[in-house]
């Protein structure tokens, strides 16, 4: 005699493929479970991914604070980062500065001269690293030397424009292009011979945005094309926890108001700065996941409409049940049990379909790159060279759950239904 509960027992016989048009809904609805939850967790998955991912290649070039000094730049830049650095939650200060320039590679009559209009980033290479990963994501066969007209490009940059270590760039600042410019509105013949400056190092951020728009340079080189002097445009600051950054940002802000003289200091956070791409990810992420929840909808919908066929199909049996004594809540419990049997197994072929589809994302994007040579995943859209994916536990039972309490509500009203047959009835026409 078997063991189990009388619901479940028979639960488990009614689901026995039988070549039924039932079983085919049957069948149909776990397919349904199964594809809707391994769609939500590969998706879910990927976003998360993507917002880690961004998160962590943005502050590893990026700083945690940016200083600036409303309406000029920052003269007294030595004194403003000696009163931060006595903040205990700042691992690091470095000033920078940072605008458009022109640039022109070097042609010849066996190569061509490219053109481009990147953003010059001017940096002091002995706090640089406290501040960012730069000095140590230089690619083999390059080095962090800025000494002189030394520069550091991006990977994307440098392949945009068939740049090599030792190779040279033509600069001209903004400061160079507005002389040319009212030189030529008084009709005066002037000729501004531009920087030439010498690929030291290949960069790789591991973000295009940066790979593709930023070179660098040192602070010195920097003020002399936008004719600073010894001022900046700014500060960088590093924090020991990067989501302190709105706190740590007012302290600094109080602390260099009241102890500097020299007009008004602003802190902007890393958040503020790139609030825009990481508000848009959280609303996808949310609205994927709200969108998606429809395919476990659908398959909800299969469940209802296999359950009350079923219900209509055994009215002879409930009929019989009851007669022998079952009650409403057994006859309930053994089509709300079915529904639970197609939850249970429908969300574990996702959840298992889902996390063999997020390990191989990327085999299987280089597979259909070299079978279709559509790139899937363009570095130049998403700012990623592989796919990124995050399984974040909270994520996958959230999704389970509600999955499979979904196809429990699909069964309910048949279940329902079927437990408030009277017996009478039940058998009248039978």
């Amino acid at each position: 005699m078997s063991r189990l509960p009388f619901e479940l027992f028979l639960a488990l016989r009614y689901l026995r493929p039988k070549r039924t048009f039932v079983s085919v809904i049957t069948l149909i609805s776990i397919l349904g479970v199964a594809l809707g939850v391994a769609v939500l967790i590969i998706v879910i998955s990927v976003m998360s991914g993507f917002d880690h991912d961004l998160r962590d290649k943005i502050l590893g070039f990026s700083s945690h604070l940016t200083v600036t000094q409303a309406g000029s730049t920052m003269n007294n830049y030595s004194q403003a980062m000696a009163v931060i650095s006595e903040n205990k939650n700042v691992r690091g200060v470095s000033p920078f500065v940072l605008g458009p320039v022109l640039v022109e590679t070097q042609g010849d009559t066996n190569r061509q001269a490219y053109q481009d209009a990147p953003m010059m980033r001017g940096i002091d290479p002995l706090t640089e690293g406290r501040i960012s990963r730069l000095p140590e994501e230089i690619q083999p066969g390059g080095s962090f030397d800025l000494s002189g007209r030394g520069l550091l490009v991006g990977v994307d940059f440098a392949n945009n424009l068939h740049l090599q270590v030792g190779d040279h760039l033509s600069i001209y600042s903004i400061r160079e292009i507005k002389k040319m410019k009212d030189a030529w509105n008084r009709k005066d013949d002037l000729k501004i011979i531009p920087d030439d400056y010498e690929v030291r190092g290949i960069f790789d951020a591991g973000y295009y945005e940066y790979n593709s728009r930023v070179i660098v340079t040192s602070l010195e080189n920097a003020q002399d094309l936008y004719d600073l002097n010894d001022s900046v445009h700014g500060l960088f600051v590093m924090l020991n926890d990067p989501n302190q950054a709105a706190i740590v940002k007012k302290q600094i802000e109080q602390a260099l108001n009241f102890k500097m003289n020299e007009g008004t200091f602003y802190a902007q956070t890393w958040m503020e700065q790139n609030s825009g791409i990481l508000s848009a990810l959280v609303v996808e992420k949310n609205v994927m996941f709200y969108l998606l929840f429809f395919i476990v909808l659908v398959a909800a919908l299969c469940i209802l409409s296999a359950q009350i066929t079923f219900v209509i199909q055994k009215t002879r049996e409930i009929g019989m049940l009851k007669a022998l004594g079952a009650t409403k809540l057994q006859i309930s419990g053994i089509f709300l049990g079915q529904s639970a049997i197609i939850g249970v197994i429908g969300v574990a072929a996702g959840y298992g379909l889902g996390m063999l589809a997020v390990a191989y994302r990327n085999e299987f994007l280089h597979f259909m790159r070299t079978v279709t040579g559509w790139e899937l995943f363009p570095a130049s859209v998403y700012g990623f060279g592989e796919l990124p994916a995050l399984v974040m536990p909270r994520d996958v039972v959230v999704i389970c759950l509600s999955s499979f309490v979904i196809c429990i509500l699909g069964g309910l009203l048949p279940a329902i239904r079927a437990g408030s047959l009277k017996p009478v009835e039940a058998l009248r026409y039978e």
